[in-house]
């Protein structure tokens, strides 16, 4: 058998007989995680946003931190 074959065969072997697949429970535990966890920081990054200025108008005198770098980078 060639080198290829051997390969696919012993793969296909550790796949089906050595991996410890998740449950479908466990699955929808990481996925309720993941979902929480992106909701918490972007609420984060949506008010540090906010309180930093950068909602406020475009000619206003302070424009935050995040303001004056997002006008750096546009520079």
């Amino acid at each position: 058998m060639s080198k290829f074959g051997n390969y696919v065969k012993e793969s296909y072997d550790e796949l089906v007989h050595k991996v410890s697949w998740p449950t479908f429970k466990e699955l929808q535990n990481s996925a309720v995680v993941v979902a929480v966890a992106s909701i918490i920081i972007a609420l984060v990054v949506f008010l540090m946003d906010l309180i930093f200025g950068v909602f406020g108008e475009q000619d206003a005198v302070w424009k935050g931190i995040l303001g004056f770098f997002y006008d750096f980078l546009r520079r």
